[in-house]
């Protein structure tokens, strides 16, 4: 994929993944409180909006190293942190879902709004 395509990728899937992870923390809330909402394709729906975090901060890096090889300009760094914070707290959130089965809804739909949050951070940090 040559440069320019990747660079629109990844300025326009980032609002995949502000959309998904919206529509998967709304819908986890509302999971909460109504049980009718609690469904299989919850899950996997949040997973798609969580592996989306992963094919924007692949498509992320791949972009840096094809524009700027091995530098890092500054005008990147906390671009960069965003994106990294929210593969790691996908993990954390992941790693919790045993000790808070209680209240997996809330996990799930606090988290997605924290993952939905970083990613418009990330945006509004656009390294151009």
């Amino acid at each position: 994929m040559d440069t320019d395509a990747l660079a629109r990728f990844h300025e326009t899937f980032a609002w995949f993944v502000v959309g998904a992870n919206l529509i998967a923390a709304g819908w986890a809330l509302a999971a909460h409180r109504y049980k009718a909402l609690r469904h299989r394709a919850l899950w996997w729906f949040t997973a798609v909006a969580e592996v989306s975090i992963a094919v924007q901060v692949v498509a992320g890096a791949v972009l840096r190293q094809q524009l700027f090889g091995g530098d890092d300009p500054d005008h990147l760094a906390f671009h960069m942190f965003y994106g990294f914070v929210a593969l790691f707290a996908v993990a954390i959130i992941y790693s919790y879902r045993g000790q808070l089965k209680g209240r997996l809804y809330l996990l799930y739909g606090a988290g997605g709004f924290f993952l939905m949050g970083l990613a418009l951070r990330a945006i509004h940090l656009k390294p151009t």
